[in-house]
């Protein structure tokens, strides 16, 4: 991983011992390696892009993806998003869908969503890097070791958070939450392969807004 990429000063406070685990150290040279030998995505000034936009305490939902899109000049650093110029990706267009039906209007569909992460979504992937044109290729490098303790962190030391777990990946990161503290909602992937399996009609979307509202956090304006 490039020196020069540094992570959101309160996200270094919070991780600051997971930062010095040995699996860590292994991660950021494994990762600094495959950037010098090949295509690697995201940009590096990307990698840590979803904490840069979305402090810890600031964090109202998270949504996990699973690893950053391998495909040249599609990956911006938050999961399911993209740089507005690109067409957007299937299952962001599934996600747009099911918040239109929710809410019965209509989304712009730009598929660039700094904005959500602006409000308080954390837009994150299991894995913060991908080989080029080769899906869940750094899976196994450490990543979820470390997006892992992202999640217990923010269950542990904060309140009233929406974890949005979509699919049977996402589903098993429910361990990690306290169920007490924050409000888990889990359905099929928005993929096309399965979208029609639970995620169009979860109302995920609506959910998150009612519980935020419930207790005294701003709602999230998805479209």
């Amino acid at each position: 991983m490039p020196e020069k990429i540094k992570i959101a000063l309160e996200w270094k406070k919070l991780l600051e011992e997971e930062f010095e685990k040995s699996y860590f150290q292994e991660l950021s040279m494994r990762v600094r390696q495959e950037y010098l030998k090949g295509p690697v995505f995201p940009h590096p000034a990307k990698v840590f892009r979803a904490f840069d936009l979305t402090k810890p305490q600031e964090v109202k939902v998270v949504i996990l993806g699973q690893d950053p899109y391998h495909t040249p000049g599609v990956a911006d650093g938050l999961a399911f998003s993209t740089l507005p110029k690109n067409p957007v990706p299937p299952s962001l267009l599934n996600i747009f869908k099911e918040i239109e039906q929710e809410f019965g209007t209509r989304c712009d569909r730009n598929p660039d969503l700094t904005h959500w992460a602006a409000q308080g979504v954390l837009l994150l992937n299991a894995s913060l890097t991908v080989q080029a044109g080769l899906a869940n290729s750094h899976a196994d490098y450490g990543w979820h070791l470390f997006t892992d303790a992202v999640i217990s962190a923010l269950s542990e030391k904060y309140e009233h958070v929406v974890f949005m777990l979509w699919g049977a990946f996402a589903g098993k990161k429910e361990a990690l939450i306290d169920g007490s503290k924050h409000l888990v909602l889990k359905s099929a992937h928005p993929s096309p392969l399965s979208a029609q399996k639970g995620f169009f009609g979860n109302g995920h979307f609506r959910k998150a807004n009612e519980y935020l509202q419930a207790h005294h956090r701003s709602k999230i304006h998805w479209c």
